[in-house]
């Protein structure tokens, strides 16, 4: 019997691979020479930019899970809850599924109300975090259909777009009646539902989530238009709010580690309809990859004065 361990090991080792082999392909179809020469002449200036931009997102995403994590009982101050945060985002993009830093960020937080909460506290700041995401693609794809002359949707592309922002509208209604329903499963959801709504809409923090989502979405997206600036393939402000919501949201999919091949299988199908090239895409999409490493280097500093703290938990 395989131990669970190995099957890790064996997982992640898959899934370490597929990122390699859709890379490998990517560069053959999509002008892996071009998309390196971009790379090559990318200009600092964006690419700083970028790495600003991804900063700040952090900070923003580390205030949000602090308030997220105070109706629940867990108090951290804002230095705690950007640490932590940066610890998480080392193991996000080092393991596949870009969920374990959170886990082990729920751990950690769990002395002050318990694993639950402190598990509740991560899982709901990350929805926050989506749901800013699909708001500006709502947004987006509403506004750009609106206008006429900027952005055109394919066919092809509109059916899917339009079930997802569907089923971001289905979800919740879901949620609401389970959360009505009796038996097991009603009473838990109706609990996980009523800590959403404490955490999330209650009166005194809806304003700053909107704000703090809102933010960090528009963050994201700022930081993949500095990198498709930084090597020659720029997307207009039209392209970049319709398009780059949609080759984020690849990462969320576990299938390689920090999305990567993924991500960058988007930016092929799809900077070609945003009027650039599909090796731009793919350039844009790696040198977005590497400032999101890069923007990460802080908890890897972190995690090294961690380890040679004595007595430190982990």
């Amino acid at each position: 019997m395989i131990r669970p361990t190995m099957r890790a090991r064996a997982m992640r080792l898959g899934q370490g691979v597929l990122a390699v082999v859709l890379l490998a392909l990517l560069w053959r179809v999509a002008g892996g020479a071009d998309a390196a020469r971009s790379l090559k002449g990318a200009e600092p200036v964006w690419l700083l930019a970028a790495l600003a931009a991804l900063s700040l997102q952090t900070v923003l995403s580390a205030l949000r899970w602090r308030l997220t994590a105070a109706p629940l009982g867990i108090h951290l101050s804002r230095i705690e809850a950007l640490r932590e945060y940066y610890l998480s985002q080392v193991v996000n993009q080092s393991l596949p599924g870009g969920v374990i830093g959170d886990a082990g960020r729920a751990i950690r937080a769990r002395g002050q109300a318990g694993l639950l909460a402190s598990g509740q506290s991560v899982i709901f700041e990350r929805l926050a975090g989506q749901m800013g995401l699909y708001a500006v693609t709502a947004v987006a794809f509403g506004g750009t259909l609106a206008v006429p002359g900027g952005v055109v949707w394919p066919d092809w592309l509109m059916a899917p777009v339009m079930l997802f922002l569907a089923c971001g509208l289905i979800v919740p209604v879901c949620a609401v009646a389970l959360a009505g329903g009796r038996g097991r499963i009603g009473r838990a959801v109706a609990r996980l539902w009523q800590g959403m709504v404490r955490c999330l809409f209650a009166r005194q923090v809806i304003g700053p989530q909107i704000a703090l989502s809102l933010a960090t979405a528009l963050c994201n997206l700022a930081a993949f238009g500095f990198c498709a600036q930084a090597v020659g393939h720029p997307l207009t402000f039209g392209a970049v709010a319709a398009f780059v919501p949609l080759i984020l949201l690849t990462m969320l999919v576990p299938l390689t580690i920090g999305g990567w091949g993924l991500r960058e299988g988007a930016a092929v199908v799809l900077f070609p309809v945003a009027g650039a090239s599909a090796a731009g895409g793919l350039a844009a999409s790696v040198a977005f990859g590497l400032m999101v490493l890069v923007s990460a280097l802080p908890g890897v500093a972190l995690m090294c004065l961690r380890r040679r703290a004595p007595g430190v938990p982990g």
